[in-house]
């Protein structure tokens, strides 16, 4: 159990890692590619990608394991949610700041957790909240842009609409998660990019030149499909709520990919933000390696009162939890039920 939860948080980290390519790479690319086509390219690179790989995994894939009729809603929810999220992002960029926008995005990692918690039922432990409260704070001081971010605007609406979207998201790709991570990834690549360049011919965008495409492609596998496929996997173990609090790092490793490809100078805000950070994915590691036990004791006693005899039961149950370190551990206890039957 352990090993896997650890392979998880490795799925989650190295998801983080390829998606923090994107961030300098399409920089490079956005001076000849409207953002609309790219968006589509990059979901298309990804369909495509890992499509490719799946046809060498196909065969060794047992039948049960594929999506079927009853995954339906959650894999439609999940292109159409991928679809509204970034026309929504994008309405709020033009009729507000980029800072704003850039901001108020953060608020995807605690729609994630949230949604998870009320409508899906996923449990959220103290300590995890508070990670996801640390990670929240980081990601807004790293994006903070000065005065004008504070603003709420109209714009702001339409940004929040987004966040809010991309959590409905995550949480629909974790419900199918338990399904062949390779036709997940594939479908929403395919689908969720050929909305995107639909829009973007709708609206107007010029298609650009062939030798710009090709690189978005290949980004789009790498950043988008690899990034999707590893988080998938890690939300199989981790949930929505943990693997987002991982994920959230991607900005930060972004910033350092733009430090060292693009010469652009590392603020004070993210060495703060950073330490942040460390604290908060400190805290949602050790919530995720902890070991939940729940054990039910029962005692009876026997006493004689007034030449009778009674006999009482007691019953409670507890959670208990390991958190391993080297060949020692500590536990602590919490009394869920205290229930008296004479």
């Amino acid at each position: 159990m352990k090993n896997k939860r650890i392979t998880a948080i490795l799925y989650a980290v190295a998801a983080a890692l390829f998606y923090a390519l994107n961030v300098p790479c399409s920089k490079l690319l956005l001076s000849n590619v409207a953002p609309t086509f790219m968006a589509g390219f990059l979901y298309i690179g990804a369909g495509l990608g890992v499509g490719a790989m799946y046809l060498f995994h196909f065969k060794h894939e047992a039948s049960e394991q594929r999506l079927c009729r009853s995954d339906l809603p959650y894999t439609t929810g999940m292109v159409a949610l991928d679809i509204l999220a970034p026309i929504l992002l994008m309405i709020g960029i033009k009729i507000g700041s980029s800072a704003n926008a850039s901001l108020l995005g953060n608020f995807e990692i605690a729609a994630t957790s949230v949604i998870a918690f009320a409508i899906f039922r996923e449990k959220i432990s103290r300590r995890l909240w508070i990670a996801l409260g640390l990670v929240t704070l980081s990601s807004m001081i790293l994006s903070f842009g000065g005065k004008g971010s504070l603003e709420f605007t109209a714009g702001s609406l339409f940004v929040l609409g987004a966040a809010v979207c991309w959590g409905f998201e995550n949480n629909c790709t974790r419900s199918i998660s338990e399904k062949s991570t390779y036709q997940i990834v594939t479908i929403k690549g395919l689908c969720s990019g050929a909305g995107s360049v639909i829009i973007a011919l709708v609206t107007g965008e010029k298609l650009p030149d062939m030798r710009y495409i090709l690189p978005a492609l290949l980004l789009g596998y790498v950043a988008y499909g690899l990034s999707i496929f590893t988080y998938i996997r890690a939300q199989k173990e981790l949930g929505a709520a943990k693997t987002s609090a991982y994920y959230a790092i991607a900005p930060f490793i972004g910033a350092f990919l733009s430090f060292v490809l693009l010469r652009e100078a590392l603020s004070a805000n993210y060495l703060i933000a950073l330490v942040i950070m460390a604290a908060g994915t400190a805290l949602a590691a050790a919530d995720t390696l902890a070991h939940r036990h729940t054990h039910v004791h029962c005692h009876t006693f026997t006493h004689t009162h007034d030449g009778s005899t009674h006999t009482h039961t007691v019953t409670h149950s507890h959670d208990h939890c390991h958190y391993v370190s080297d060949s020692r551990h500590g536990h602590t206890h919490s009394i869920a039920e205290l229930q008296r039957l004479l």
